[in-house]
């Protein structure tokens, strides 16, 4: 009978003039989610607690500190030496955050600032309305062959 009446709606909303589509879809959608949600199963997941227990007994702890400061000898003999964080940034990375999410200070991240910098970007409207954003977007371009005073600048104004 559901499945009828399903039909019937369903028809019902393709019968309808243009003016209507906006609603046709929108009941369309929620009718969609409701079928959706009916075919979710949440007892078939299961958790082996002894799995997760063995995995946690087998793991290497480190520290982040030998890891920043490049001392392996903590690290497992799997872990490749690209895991490592390395000096090295990317100018034109640098460009293309500062591009895309320059508002929110992602480059700026990237270039290795403290996690206040990119605070102050964010409840300054994106840096002063995108005003340091730009700035740092010309200066970046300009000084793309040496980015090295922009590295680790703890400095709200990069420049």
């Amino acid at each position: 009978m559901l499945i009828v009446k399903q039909k019937n709606f369903i028809l019902h909303l393709l019968n309808l003039k243009t003016g209507n589509m906006k609603k046709a879809f929108i009941c369309l959608l929620f009718l969609v989610t409701i079928v959706a949600f009916k075919q979710v199963n949440a007892s078939s997941y299961s958790i082996d607690d002894h799995a997760i227990d063995q995995l946690f007994a087998d793991a290497t702890e480190t520290s982040m500190i030998s890891v920043n400061t490049g001392e392996m000898s903590s690290l497992p003999s799997g872990i490749p030496s690209a895991a490592v964080a390395s000096r090295d940034k990317d100018a034109v990375v640098a460009i293309v955050l500062d591009f895309f999410l320059g508002g929110f200070g992602v480059h700026r991240f990237y270039l290795g600032t403290k996690t206040m910098t990119g605070l102050g970007y964010i409840l300054t409207c994106g840096g002063i309305f995108g005003i340091v954003p730009f700035v740092d977007f010309i200066v970046l371009i300009i000084d793309n062959k040496d980015i090295s005073p922009y590295i680790d600048n703890p400095k709200f104004f990069m420049w």
